[in-house]
């Protein structure tokens, strides 16, 4: 296994930004690309490859799925986008169907890579491709909130006038619209919220927390609406990912990981905080939640599992 080494299948706006964003990262020397329009990868192979020497040295060229053998890492983002006013449910079927073809493609030439799956809906794909590719749970990993998360952050940084790396709050849940904030183990400055507010004459109703959780729900309709599809943040998302694995961070990041009694939760994938390593999955974090919030993650888990059950997932 080279670890060195990444494949992307599907070149639209998410795959192909993806690809890019990496190539800039220096993560891997090898990238391959692959797409049911030959000629789209061949292109984005091509325009990205024209820009290497600006960057850290590496190829990347369009392949088939025999090029995946020996990677580390497979990145999925191939499937239908969500169009103004679907949610990313209402593309569950659609996606389900590329999925049952691509999968077994992967797995016929590369069984111990991870998948990192990014096509929505993230978290009902990921359970799926567990199922589909017959992987340890481990190795199989979506996206989930972390682009959530990251989103929270933006809007507590700006609402406090802070850096956000200086904020530690997490979305969890689906990626979608039943996805909650875990307000109640949310930190500013090492602080809880309510207390960083009272050491600066803040209240917490001043905050408006709740106009802020809506804003980070709401922001991919915002910018679907605005420009048809959303790909910049998201393939930001996938290079930290792809960083905390290469790079054997044990980073904690809210992907969409395999549940199995964690929070109470079982048998579903769902954006949680979890331990990412070069192996993949090492564990799942239980952050504390209030009754309210944990209420709400189980309807979350519940709205998956109803969704992953109708496409004939796990």
């Amino acid at each position: 296994m080279n670890i060195q080494k990444c494949g992307i299948i599907g070149c639209g706006g998410v795959g192909a930004t993806t690809a890019y964003t990496l190539v800039e990262s220096g993560l891997f020397n090898e990238m391959v690309l692959i797409d049911l329009d030959h000629k789209k990868a061949e292109g984005e192979a091509l325009d990205i490859a024209h820009g290497i020497p600006f960057t850290v040295p590496s190829k990347i060229y369009a392949g088939d799925y025999d090029d995946l053998k020996d990677a580390y890492l497979v990145i999925v983002a191939a499937g239908a986008n969500q169009l103004p006013g679907e949610t990313r449910l209402d593309i569950a079927g659609k996606n389900a169907r590329v999925f049952e073809k691509i999968i077994p493609q992967i797995v016929k030439y590369n069984q111990e890579c991870i998948l990192l799956i990014v096509t929505n809906p993230v978290d009902v794909l990921t359970s799926l491709s567990l199922k589909l590719s017959g992987f340890p749970a481990s190795h199989v990993i979506g996206s989930g909130t972390v682009l959530d998360t990251a989103r929270l952050k933006y809007l507590l940084g700006r609402k406090f006038k802070l850096d956000y790396r200086n904020i530690h709050a997490w979305m969890i849940g689906e990626h979608g619209d039943s996805e909650l904030a875990a307000w109640s183990s949310a930190t500013v400055a090492g602080l809880p919220v309510d207390e960083y507010c009272r050491q600066h004459g803040r209240t917490r109703d001043s905050l408006r927390l709740d106009d802020i959780y809506q804003e980070v729900r709401n922001s991919a309709y915002e910018i679907i609406n605005r420009k048809g599809s959303t790909f910049y943040a998201i393939a930001m998302s996938v290079r930290r990912i792809a960083q905390a694995l290469v790079r054997d961070e044990h980073s904690i990041m809210t992907v969409s990981s395999y549940a199995e009694g964690h929070y109470g939760l079982h048998r579903v994938c769902i954006g949680l905080p979890t331990v990412l390593g070069v192996n993949g999955v090492e564990d799942v974090i239980e952050i504390p939640l209030n009754e309210r919030e944990m209420e709400l993650l189980q309807m979350s888990a519940r709205t998956l599992m109803q969704t992953v059950q109708s496409i004939g997932g796990l």
